[in-house]
């Protein structure tokens, strides 16, 4: 799980490809809960706080 600290120290190409691939795995757990196959459910949770922080750190960087 990444901190806050290490999201922001990101670059913004390297903040757009994390976005994409939580969304991603987002999708992917959203897909396995919906069908039962689901085992950690908590980690729907972290990648969901992971985009946000990701989101925040973008919107961040354009700001400045």
């Amino acid at each position: 799980m990444a901190k806050a600290k290490d999201t922001h120290d990101l670059t913004k190409d390297e903040l757009s490809v994390r976005l994409r691939d939580l969304k991603q795995e987002a999708l992917n757990l959203r897909l396995q809960q919906a069908t039962g196959q689901l085992t950690n459910s908590a980690r729907i949770r972290i990648v969901r706080r992971e985009t946000a922080r990701v989101q925040t750190a973008i919107t961040a960087k354009a700001r400045a």
